[in-house]
């Protein structure tokens, strides 16, 4: 058995819109973007993860980069083959795995469908797994942070990704009411893009805008410990000439309002779903925010004065479902009623 075990190597993904986090042995060991750059004339894989990253909006005619995943859901299969493989090839510092057995356990946004499911299953198998079980996010959330998810007692957890914010209200092991919108951290950036060109008259790009979102984004326009002012550079769109001008966080949580708007929605709506029992539960307990979207600054307390309940950030957001996910892995047989 102990030889067996030795053949099986266990890794738990987290396969973000944005980011893909491994952990593997308990440490996480592979914190890269979600990207892959293509040569265009031969088709191979030139680069993935933070080298593609790099890439991105400065390619020539014969480089392409993808982003594998769009709406927390594989967009390109072939993509996402290749980025699962070389990342799982990261785990292993750049060798090939030469293990008969490897078992992947891999989280999946609540409101997937059944063919969205198949895909990321059928990539992982195709990227070399020999057993795959996925878990859904705010599952694998609820456990990273620390909640025992098979008391008797509602826990509200919703995680702001890169391409989904999900909403759950968790009791008895499973998820008893959800909502999952595609409202997330990307339309955060396009949000800012559309918002420099409209006021600026300055074109800038996809890595731009999130550099802003993570510098001086914000949900409300008074803060207690507001960001100092940004430097932006970009196109004149009047002259066609490089230019740079400085934006406040004030700006950006105007234009970031409408976004944010809509994920406050979604929460009410989950809470109005929400069985009265568990209503009380989180009451007492409050609301539980991870992914990156919870390092918004003043998104804990925009919805606490929208929710009237006690909003708590996770520590390390952007880690807790990997973290969740990694436990049920080592946890496999207390956890199998997690897996789909």
């Amino acid at each position: 058995m102990g030889l067996f075990n030795w053949f099986t190597q266990e890794v738990a993904i987290d396969l973000g819109t944005a980011n893909t986090l491994i952990i593997h042995n308990d440490k996480v060991v592979v914190d890269e973007p979600s990207i892959v750059a293509f040569d265009r004339t031969t088709n191979k894989v030139i680069a993935i993860g933070r080298q593609a990253m790099q890439m991105e909006g400065k390619t020539h005619d014969n480089i392409k980069t993808v982003r594998p995943l769009r709406d927390g859901v594989i967009a390109d299969f072939t993509a996402a083959e290749h980025l699962i493989r070389g990342m799982v090839k990261l785990v292993n510092n750049g060798k090939s795995w030469f293990f008969p057995s490897l078992r992947m356990v891999v989280c999946i946004p609540s409101g997937i469908t059944e063919v969205e499911k198949r895909a990321v299953r059928d990539s992982a198998e195709i990227a070399g797994a020999k057993e795959v079980y996925l878990i859904h996010e705010p599952m694998a959330a609820a456990v990273g942070i620390g909640i025992d998810v098979e008391e008797p007692v509602g826990n509200m957890i919703i995680d702001i990704g890169g391409g989904t914010t999900e909403i759950a209200v968790i009791a008895l092991s499973g998820i008893v009411c959800d909502q999952s919108i595609r409202v997330a951290g990307d339309n955060f950036d396009s949000d800012i893009v559309q918002y420099i060109r409209r006021q600026h008259n300055i074109m800038i790009g996809d890595r731009t805008a999130e550099k802003i979102k993570i510098e001086v984004g914000a949900a409300l326009p008074e803060l207690q410990e507001p960001p100092e002012d940004f430097a932006v550079q970009g196109r004149d769109l009047m002259t066609g000439i490089p230019k740079q001008i400085t934006v406040s966080y004030t700006e950006i949580a105007h234009c970031l309002d409408k976004s944010i708007s809509k994920i406050e929605e979604a929460i009410l709506k989950a809470l109005e779903i929400t069985p009265p029992e568990l209503s009380a539960d989180i009451y007492q307990t409050g609301i539980y925010l991870t992914g990156g979207g919870a390092l918004l600054r003043g998104l804990d307390k925009r919805i606490q004065a929208k929710t009237k309940l006690p909003v708590h950030v996770a520590e390390d957001p952007l880690r807790a479902v990997v973290r969740g996910t990694g436990t049920a892995l080592k946890n496999i047989g207390k956890f199998k009623f997690l897996m789909q």
